[in-house]
């Protein structure tokens, strides 16, 4: 039989549940009123999504489909992460996005950036050039171009003394912690293999 919660965390956790529920509600109203269709920033935030997919779709590799799916899944999942964990900090601010639903930037970091690791890696597997020594000039990139580009316009807005050095340092982690646990999953499916 499961006890009860003692009283006084119930009575927080539902006025945590309350608050929660007026932010959502908040924040759906906030995009309703400035980041819907009507702006361009919204079309922006859904192309960053849509064509990314749409490139990925017509130059992935078939033949490395899964390991390149893999890899770039790990990307988005540990950028969606770190995203959601900065923004709920208020270390960004994302004052247009794509979806008023979730918490994270919904756009860049959740489909343009993993897509352009994915046909990197391709490209550095197809290729046999360093992968490492790319992925850091994409991530520099990124960090040094792209992103400031969207705090100019609005895209984003760095907080509470988070500047794009921070943003590359954590890519870095973000796609070493990505090739590894790709790498390990490799090595354990082809030691399966010969295994076999």
């Amino acid at each position: 039989m499961r006890s009860s919660l003692p009283s006084e965390q119930t009575n927080r956790l539902e006025k945590l549940k309350e608050t929660q529920e007026q932010l959502s509600n908040e924040w759906t109203d906030y995009w309703f009123d400035y980041s819907a269709f009507d702006t361009w920033q919204f079309w922006l935030n859904v192309a960053f999504v849509i064509i990314p997919l749409i490139l990925i779709y017509f130059f992935i590799d078939r033949k490395k489909i899964f390991l390149l799916g893999f890899f770039g899944f790990n990307i988005h999942v540990w950028s969606a992460y770190l995203d959601a964990t900065v923004t709920r900090a208020n270390y960004i601010e994302y004052p247009y996005n794509a979806v008023p639903f979730t918490p994270i930037q919904f756009g860049m970091d959740t489909s343009l950036i993993p897509v352009l690791f994915m046909l990197l890696y391709q490209w550095s597997l197809n290729k046999g050039k360093n992968f490492y020594l790319y992925a850091l000039l994409l991530i520099a990139g990124i960090s040094f171009i792209v992103k400031p580009l969207c705090s100019a316009h609005h895209l984003m807005h760095l907080k509470q003394g988070a500047n794009y050095i921070h943003i590359f340092v954590a890519y870095i982690v973000i796609t070493l912690v990505s090739i590894l646990i790709t790498n390990l999953f490799r090595y354990l499916h082809n030691k399966e293999k010969r295994t076999a």
